[in-house]
């Protein structure tokens, strides 16, 4: 969809308005009440719980306020974790159109990986990165390289990258195979202080896999990967945390027993973090065989519901950080190839809240506050991003949302350049209705 769709509005100033009569829920202040949120010059000045504004008063406040009634008002969800595949695949996604997507989805901070081409390994790049942010709809923090190009090789100049603005640093889309050079790599990471995440794939029993290793693999004679691929890098790398005492963050969890490595890893209080991606708790790979759906092929695999259950547990438990999409944007004609000739990948910023509250609230997996807590506040701790919170003073990115509101996903509907997504035609509940960045509405859905 166009950029110039006028549920979007520019993200420019810092706004002044009232968000009136809302159930405002911000998980990191324990707060969950009927309330009028005020915000002044782009900040939330207050939470009024008390002396709501009238029926009247609302109406009279027209565009300084927002009648936020019967929804629920949150902290902007935070991803860090996406691709937004500029610079270099432009065709599939760009800063610009990823950010439509993330505020469409209630998101107003993201993460962008590094596997881009070039990849985000240089000042320069890096800079780029914020230059195109400049103009998107939500906040975009560039995660920079391990190694330069991703090539498992040199590392980058980390100080550099953190100078120039990264969050993070990550080989994303690829594992670093050798144990000396991430040894390396977090000994350096930690003296600027910079999170380091790890792919966890050892490409050894990876290569040309296209799915998960098991009897459905077998049964329809597709090379799997199995789930000793991601087990083995989670080993290696909870123990070079452990050795050189600096912050791994496990990306994109999907295994039963990674995720009691991960609960042993903190047990043992090594400075380790996680996250998993909602197709982790919510698709298999029996699904597969049905139609050969290439958006069903992602990296790591679709797993099991066995590992769908360890991870909703690792959700409950504390032993997973957060949620985060892992949105990768593919162009039509890739996936429309044989499913071991497609590339890995789906999106998931316009999926990610309503299929939380479908498969994990709705069923009495998580209250709503706890999965608001995953997407919000704890993501952005991973990182160590002041977001997804409505302290007094905080900037007032805001997700306002009706979690009861049904409705059927659609792929038409979707503002992402791409529309690789397996959700189309599930019946799901929760409707971002508006998002603001900065006190500013970026995204209104009333006005579609």
């Amino acid at each position: 969809m166009s950029p110039n769709n006028k549920v979007f509005a520019t993200r420019r100033g810092r706004g002044n308005v009232t968000i009136a009569g809302g159930r405002v829920i911000d998980p990191k202040n324990t707060l969950e009440k009927v309330a009028d949120l005020i915000v002044e010059n782009g900040q939330v000045a207050r939470i009024e719980t008390k002396k709501l504004l009238s029926d009247r008063q609302i109406k009279a406040g027209k565009n300084k306020v927002i009648d936020a009634r019967g929804m629920i008002v949150a902290p902007g969800l935070v991803d860090i974790h996406v691709h937004f595949r500029e610079p270099g695949r432009e065709d599939e996604e760009t800063v610009l159109t990823g950010s439509m997507a993330a505020v469409a989805g209630g998101y107003t901070t993201a993460c962008c990986m590094p596997n881009t081409d070039p990849a985000i390994d240089s000042q320069e790049v890096v800079q780029f990165i914020y230059r195109q942010a400049e103009m998107a709809y939500c906040k975009v923090y560039p995660v920079g390289a391990i190694t330069h190009g991703r090539k498992g090789e040199n590392l980058t100049e980390m100080g550099d990258l953190k100078n120039a603005g990264a969050v993070a640093v990550s080989d994303d889309g690829s594992g670093v195979a050798s144990a000396s050079l991430m040894r390396r790599a977090l000994i350096y990471a930690r003296q600027f202080d910079l999170p380091v995440a790890s792919h966890c794939e050892e490409m050894t029993l990876a290569a040309g896999g296209s799915m998960h290793e098991g009897f459905i693999s077998t049964k329809i004679g597709i090379k799997g990967i199995p789930a000793l691929a991601e087990e083995l890098m989670i080993a290696r790398e909870i123990e070079l945390a452990a050795d050189t005492d600096a912050h791994v963050h496990l990306c994109h969890v999907s295994t039963a027993r990674a995720v009691g490595m991960v609960k042993d890893g903190k047990r043992r209080k090594i400075k380790i973090t996680a996250e998993v991606a909602p197709h982790h708790f919510t698709l298999t790979d029996d699904l597969i065989p049905e139609k050969y759906d290439t958006n069903l092929k992602v990296n790591p695999p679709l797993r099991t519901a066995a590992d769908i259950k360890a991870i909703i547990k690792g959700l409950q438990d504390g032993t997973i950080d957060c949620i985060a999409t892992d949105h990768a944007p593919h162009a039509l004609e890739e996936k429309e190839l044989e499913f071991d000739q497609a590339p890995f990948g789906l999106i998931g910023l316009e999926t990610a809240l309503p299929i939380g509250i479908t498969e994990l609230v709705a069923k009495k997996k998580l209250k709503l506050a706890e999965l608001i807590a995953l997407m919000t506040y704890k993501a952005a701790d991973c990182y160590g991003l002041d977001a997804g919170h409505l302290s007094e003073g905080a900037a007032a990115d805001i997700c306002i949302f009706d979690p009861q509101e049904g409705y059927t996903i659609e792929a038409a509907q979707f503002y992402s350049r791409s529309q690789n997504s397996p959700y189309p035609g599930r019946e799901v509940k929760g409707r971002v209705h508006k998002t603001l960045v900065d006190g500013v509405v970026v995204y209104d859905r009333s006005k579609s």
